[in-house]
């Protein structure tokens, strides 16, 4: 355990998450009341039934916890299985594995999306109230600034960063934004959703 906290320090994890993960395997091995090396995914199915049920935590904490568990193992078979099954006999598992690990931090909870029509109420509502706001300049901004979220894409960070200049509406068939700060002027490539080139220029979906 203590190595594993060392590996996330030398990877420039910050000290209150390392904290936080300890604390997680320290309540985890209390439960437990044995060797974790033995731990089977049984064990984690009850354990997170206990977290949501006895102790009513929220499903992101439940979430949290279980990823931190899992990457807790990942260290442990990539780096000590051999030593350990040397030493208990114990061949070491993943106990957190396709079955019970929370898919998103939301997980058990229906989400309905709103319709196409819904999204488009808002939005044109909301572009009818512009002209007419008590305050145009920071209306205009906010839901241009909105619209770019919703039609490009953009993270709020990319967003507030943006300079009228920035707009270059004679590229393209409807004009492109240069991402000049964010993570989206890092050239990382394709990013699902929408067209993200790797010198860092973002093609809008629309232009408006």
């Amino acid at each position: 355990m203590d190595r594993f906290v060392l590996a996330g320090a030398g990877a420039g994890v910050s000290d209150r998450s390392l904290a936080e993960d300890r604390q997680v395997l320290m309540e985890f091995a209390a439960f437990v009341g044995a060797g974790l090396w033995s731990v089977q995914p049984a064990v984690v199915d009850g354990w997170l039934a206990y977290l949501r049920g006895v102790r009513g935590l929220a499903r992101a904490t439940v979430y949290d916890r279980a990823n931190t568990l899992a990457r807790f193992y990942d260290f442990v078979l990539a780096r000590y299985a051999g030593e350990v099954h040397a030493r208990t006999g114990c061949v070491v598992v993943q106990p957190v594995d396709e079955f019970n690990r929370p898919r998103h931090t939301d997980y058990g909870m229906v989400r309905v999306p709103p319709s196409a029509a819904e999204v488009a109420g808002l939005f044109d509502g909301w572009r009818g109230q512009v002209a007419g706001a008590r305050k145009y300049l920071p209306t205009a901004r906010n839901y241009v600034m909105t619209s770019l979220w919703r039609r490009a894409g953009l993270r709020i960070n990319e967003s507030v960063m943006l300079d009228v200049a920035d707009w270059r509406p004679e590229l393209g068939r409807f004009g492109k934004l240069h991402m000049r700060f964010g993570k989206g002027s890092m050239g990382r490539g394709p990013v699902p959703g929408w067209c993200r080139a790797s010198t860092g220029w973002m093609c809008c979906c629309s232009g408006g």
